[in-house]
């Protein structure tokens, strides 16, 4: 299966970080069994290797950092080649530890993807790469029955304009609330010469986060990848947009619970090959 263009695509998978959310679990969370065994920790058909089977044809890279040993064990048989973000500066970050890949590449199109959403199809990331020729970037949107927390896409004329995240827009009036339906699934596909083009302008541009080191409150400089859109938007880039018609395929594993439902849909479903 290719893309209307018919040539090759190239794929980002984020894999490099800690999952604190999982709790009792020390390992990369890509390397999760959808089909468990022992417990809902061990098992087969780890996460990363699912989602990698169902990426378009074209070369690869791997994000790594935490754990990465035991990635690069699990997916040496794909010919990825590995990437790694010296520091967990963001998902911004990682894109600028692929700068080298990235401009290794030949092919025009690029998937960025995390690596703990596995059940993205592959009609779904080749549709992304069909809205590059008429955009700069696509992001890959959902329309959940419950918005929860999601950053929300603020679109005009079938265009992003805004990735809003939910501490902002809580605060909005009920209505407008009520129109922002498609929320942001954080994978993306973007041209590859826009991406060269607005790395070194996410380089220059960190954001001043404080998290806790050791214990105490500290300012740490981190990317994030949706800032690069928004400096897209602004210099009138075309963003475009392709919603899933179901909200499962875009669910990342992030906790045990989301774990325990991945698991629970890759048995219920049948998704034992590709779809």
């Amino acid at each position: 299966m290719q893309n209307k263009t018919g040539q090759p695509v190239a794929s980002i998978i984020m894999a490099a970080g800690r999952g604190s959310r999982m709790k009792n679990y020390s390992g990369s969370k890509t390397l999760l069994p959808l089909d468990p065994a022992a417990s809902v920790y061990e098992g087969h058909q780890p996460i990363i290797l699912y989602l990698m089977d169902r990426l378009p044809d074209g070369p690869k890279a791997i994000i790594v950092n935490h754990c990465k040993s035991d990635v690069m064990a699990a997916t040496r048989a794909s010919g990825a080649a590995y990437i790694e973000q010296p520091v967990l500066n963001g998902t911004g970050g990682a894109i600028l530890a692929a700068g080298d890949f990235i401009n290794s590449l030949s092919v025009d199109a690029v998937i960025i993807t995390m690596g703990d959403v596995p059940f993205v199809k592959k009609e779904t990331y080749l549709s992304m790469a069909d809205g590059l020729p008429a955009h700069d970037l696509m992001i890959l949107g959902f329309s959940p029955v419950d918005k929860k927390q999601y950053g929300v896409l603020e679109i005009d004329s079938g265009k992003v304009k805004k990735i809003t995240e939910w501490k902002y827009w809580r605060d909005y009036p009920a209505e407008r609330q009520a129109e922002l339906t498609v929320c942001n699934s954080g994978i993306y596909a973007v041209r590859r010469p826009a991406l060269m083009h607005y790395l070194p302008i996410l380089a220059s541009r960190p954001q001043i986060v404080q998290k806790k080191v050791n214990g105490k409150l500290t300012d740490i400089e981190e990317f994030f990848f949706t800032d690069m859109i928004e400096y897209m938007v602004q210099d009138g880039k075309p963003v475009g947009y392709h919603v899933v018609d179901d909200e499962t395929e875009t669910m990342g594993v992030d906790d045990v619970d989301a774990l325990q439902k991945a698991q629970a849909v890759f048995k219920d479903s049948g998704f034992t090959a590709l779809t």
